[in-house]
């Protein structure tokens, strides 16, 4: 896909900085169907005082409003960082066909980093997965993010 990944990509990243903009970890998602955007978000959690208020998952829930449909076959979720357990699980469970993601995470990442939920043979759904797409972009601003914060001073 090349291209249009790069596309997809570039409107996460743009997300992911509207995050970092608002206090929150920098991460945007996009969810495409064919190739119209039909759903996206960025990390709300600490705005929102909601845990699953990650990217993905905001993203998830928007796309499944605009389908009727909790099932989100065809459809491909670009997310600037490796998802964690949480979305990974809910991208099998909403059967994204695709994923497409930047920067690993070697922490908590569930997509071949940490685990691969989205793959798992014991699971009944199973995603294919690209890495890399932005890969520096990404990584750089989320380092950035958490080198300004250890600096900032406390109390």
């Amino acid at each position: 896909m090349g291209g249009l990944d790069e596309k997809y990509m570039v409107r996460a990243l743009q997300l992911a900085r509207q995050a970092e903009a608002a206090g929150e970890v920098p991460v945007g998602a996009v969810i495409v169907r064919g190739q119209e955007i039909i759903a996206e978000g960025f990390n709300r959690p600490v705005s929102t005082r909601d845990p699953t208020a990650h990217a993905e998952m905001i993203a998830l829930r928007a796309a499944a409003a605009c389908s009727d449909s909790y099932r989100l076959t065809g459809t491909t979720l670009y997310v600037t960082l490796e998802p964690c357990a949480m979305c990974a699980g809910a991208m099998v469970h909403a059967r994204v066909e695709r994923l497409v993601y930047a920067a690993a995470d070697p922490r908590a990442g569930a997509a071949g980093s940490v685990f691969n939920v989205v793959q798992n043979p014991a699971l009944n759904h199973r995603l294919d997965v690209d890495v890399g797409v932005l890969a520096d972009e990404c990584g750089s601003l989320l380092r950035n993010f958490f080198v300004a914060r250890r600096k900032r001073p406390t109390g």
